[in-house]
């Protein structure tokens, strides 16, 4: 009989219980804005802008209320105007174009190479069309991030990582988000830690972070940072910044800055489930592994494979096998936005291009979710589903 599996794919871990017991002195006192503190108290926020910052190596952070609007926020604040173009992967979720259309600015795709990540060559040709470049590091993949900023700093462009699924992941033993000028991550349910919402950004540019922190609703009360330049800096900027208020506030605050502290543990937890289902699909016909070179640290928290060149029929019947044993996959093939594979020729409200070589990765992209309950066990079996069904039908079963 075919084993069925019956875990899900959207349940989160429980919040630990210090950062429920820091939640709960929150909502006693009451003082959940992150201006709003009592005698010399730092706030949640703050700290957590601190720790975090101390955390990734960086001079400077900012905690917002999620990871778009830290990636619109990076944009605003490095001078991404109205009418700007601005370099981004042609494989990313929408949240990353969206961020450049919110600020007016326009999009210019880089493919895709089959690695999953940002087409260097591509990146090169490109490298004349725009001066900032939104770097997504897409489903957790780092590109050679050396020889992307050789590309961009001899081209004079700017780089913003979105680290959405990149907390905790290196490259050659350099923190994700530590590469460009601006490093954003997201604190949604899905991503390394869950406040429900929420983003944090990170720099070294005294400016940049005076104009993230004015942007984020400071009004005059930056003062109350404490991972932000001196107030000489925001004197320079704080007449031309506008407020466009998305802070954090103290009880997201205090659930994150727990979990924080437990990121190098449950990375290694990921890995080992991204690793049981890795080996466990490896060899099947008909099915690539995405090969994870030497110089990245990664964070297993979801895998992807390719089906290239299937016809699509084929691919939906690998998805509808796998449904119906419990296996629940995405698939960046669609023609029409799905939950969250949506593509670039999606995203209408910019101009779509033709993209032959994205194309044909994009309709072999098969994802899924690698949360942290389930169990080695349940990993493997989830592998042996995926393995039968993959081989089945391509085999023509």
């Amino acid at each position: 009989m075919s084993e069925i599996f019956t875990g899900s794919f959207t349940q989160q871990e429980p919040i630990p219980e210090e950062a429920i017991s820091a939640a709960m002195e929150v909502l006693r006192h009451g003082r959940l804005h992150r201006y709003n503190v009592a005698g010399d108290e730092a706030g949640e926020t703050a700290l957590l802008e601190r720790e975090f910052a101390d955390q990734m190596g960086a001079k400077y952070c900012l905690a917002v209320a999620s990871g778009g609007y830290a990636l619109a926020t990076a944009l605003r604040a490095v001078g991404v105007k109205h009418g700007d173009r601005v370099l981004t992967n042609a494989f990313t979720l929408a949240p990353v174009p969206g961020s450049i259309a919110a600020v007016g600015a326009t999009p210019v795709y880089v493919d895709v190479s089959e690695d999953l990540t940002i087409d260097l060559e591509d990146l090169a040709a490109k490298a004349d069309q725009a001066g900032v470049l939104m770097l997504s590091h897409m489903r957790g993949h780092l590109c050679d991030m050396d020889r992307l900023m050789e590309i961009c700093n001899d081209a004079g462009i700017t780089v913003i990582e979105d680290c959405a699924h990149t907390m905790g992941a290196a490259w050659n033993g350099t923190l994700s988000g530590r590469h460009g000028t601006v490093g954003c991550y997201s604190c949604q349910t899905y991503k390394h830690v869950n406040s429900g919402e929420g983003g944090l950004l990170i720099t070294d540019n005294e400016e940049v972070a005076a104009r993230a922190i004015i942007l984020s609703g400071s009004y005059m009360l930056y003062g109350r940072h404490l991972a932000a330049p001196g107030s000489e800096v925001f004197e320079r900027v704080k007449y031309e910044t506008p407020n466009i208020s998305g802070r954090m506030d103290n009880l997201r605050a205090a659930i994150l800055r727990p979990q924080l502290r437990d990121l190098e543990v449950q990375v290694a937890r990921w890995n080992e489930r991204y690793r049981e289902v890795e080996t466990g699909v490896r060899g099947t016909p008909g099915l690539t592994v995405v090969v994870r070179p030497a110089a990245e640290t990664y964070v297993g928290s979801s895998i992807q494979f390719l089906l290239l060149d299937w016809a699509a029929d084929r691919v939906q019947e690998v998805l509808r096998r796998c449904a119906a044993r419990g296996v629940e996959l995405k698939w960046f093939g669609e023609p029409q936005p799905v939950a969250f594979t949506s593509r670039y020729d999606s995203w209408r409200y910019a101009e779509t291009p033709s993209l032959p070589k994205s194309d044909r990765i994009l309709a072999g992209i098969v994802d899924m979710r690698v949360p942290l309950t389930f169990s080695l066990e349940d990993c493997a079996q989830i592998a042996r589903i995926i393995r039968a069904e993959v081989g089945a039908v391509f085999q023509g079963a």
